[in-house]
């Protein structure tokens, strides 16, 4: 989806530099119809901001032809950015199971009114940050189902977590989560898998998951306003392909909601989907150049300016490697280590994988797929490196260039008491 004259990573990086993201909001867009097209009509998109809270990507899920996405976020710094992105409080979902006291605080006086909440004590919280503020904060009471259906994909559910009320406590708490002043449960939010690359297992488990909610609304005795069944739509995570296609899914979500929720074609409730990755995984990709090329007994590696600390898939947990970068279909490959700068043998984005022959210190390598789970899930201040340059491009113009830049702040004078 580029134009004849978008600029090429090369010329990108000439202007601003390695490393260097590289985001498309045309594939945003993009990824914004499809998924809304996969979804029976009326659902509601919530867009995760950890995948990638860069405010102009999130500004572009927001604006333009077709349906926008609300925000769901889990901080006040991503609260920031869907505020300067033009997200009203109203359309914002506060998620995260260690919701702090200040935080809290924040985002109610900021308008932010629905919040996903994960316990009896989180519910509390909740509404003691609501009344301070004179205001009433409606509830997504967060399920951790006792069940589930799907085995592939990363399971997020059915398991003692940190995660959601367990669901056979419902009914003992349902008198109490009623009734915590300053909240309202006006609704469930499950959420149970994540990138889920096969489209029987995806609709397996939300149908699963329609079924628990709608068991789930039983035990609390009140009819929810407002579903999130969660996600799981799966994209490429640094490798190359396309978005997952589910052509079935419409039809088979439909359906089931038609059995648990026959008033949902009306509204009642309202159902709504998160997706992070989907969305912004194929606007990506990674630039980065070589800096030195060595072997050791017998196996090459290629050191780039870009380590974990620039992509880090979730500060270097190993769900990274293998990683592919783009290689000219006639161009000759070999068999080398793709890894960073930083003074750990840690810093390995893939290891003994497909690369072009040939590289030489100076040169360019681009990994595809890298518009979600980048900067802000990498090990970004581990070693004091400079941030990656992001360089965002719509209608193959430029529109901006940024860097996060690290700072230390001052809290505050000292008193001598202070000082060591």
């Amino acid at each position: 989806m580029t134009t004849p004259n978008t600029p090429t990573p090369t010329e990108l990086a000439s202007r601003f530099g390695t490393p260097l993201y590289v985001y498309d909001l045309d594939r945003v867009r993009a990824a914004r119809a499809d998924l809304f097209r996969w979804l029976p009509e009326g659902f509601e998109v919530f867009y995760a901001f950890k995948a990638n809270p860069h405010v102009d990507l999130v500004r572009a899920l927001r604006t333009g032809d077709g349906p926008a996405c609300k925000a769901e976020i889990s901080s006040t710094g991503e609260l920031a950015a869907a505020l300067e992105a033009g997200y009203a409080g109203t359309d914002i979902l506060y998620t995260g199971p260690g919701k702090t006291p200040g935080e809290l605080d924040e985002a109610v006086g900021l308008g932010v009114r629905t919040f996903s909440a994960e316990s009896l004590s989180d519910v509390t919280h909740i509404g003691e940050a609501a009344l301070a503020h004179g205001t009433v904060a409606d509830c997504l009471l967060r399920i951790n189902s006792a069940t589930a259906s799907a085995t592939t994909s990363i399971r997020m559910t059915g398991a003692p977590t940190q995660f959601g009320i367990d669901s056979e406590t419902v009914a003992e708490l349902a008198s109490e989560l009623r009734s915590v002043p300053g909240t309202r449960v006006a609704g469930l939010h499950l959420f149970s898998q994540s990138n889920a690359k096969d489209e029987a297992a995806l609709i397996g488990e939300l149908t699963h998951t329609v079924g628990v909610a709608a068991a789930i609304q039983e035990d609390l005795g009140v009819e929810l306003e407002l579903l999130d069944i969660g996600g799981g739509f799966s994209v490429p995570y640094a490798q190359e392909g396309g978005r997952a296609v589910y052509p079935k899914l419409r039809g088979e979500l439909a359906a089931v909601l038609d059995v648990h929720f026959p008033r949902w074609r009306e509204g009642t409730p309202r159902l709504a989907v998160e997706s992070g990755r989907y969305l912004a995984g194929d606007s990506g990709t990674l630039v980065t150049r070589v800096s030195n090329v060595k072997v050791s007994r017998g196996k090459k590696f290629v050191i780039a300016d870009a380590g974990i600390n620039t992509f880090g898939g979730m500060s270097g947990l190993g769900r990274l490697m293998p990683v592919t970068v783009h290689v000219p279909t006639d161009a000759d490959t070999e068999k080398a280590s793709l890894v960073g700068p930083l003074c750990t043998p840690g810093d390995v984005l893939g290891r003994q994988i497909e690369l072009p022959a040939g590289l030489n210190a100076g040169d360019l390598v681009a990994i595809p797929n890298t518009g979600a789970y980048g900067p802000t899930s990498s090990l970004l201040m581990f070693l004091g490196r400079p941030a990656p340059a992001e360089v965002v491009i719509s209608g193959g113009e430029v529109v901006s260039a940024t860097r996060i830049e690290h700072v230390r702040t001052p809290l505050g004078e000292l008193g001598e008491g202070d000082r060591r």
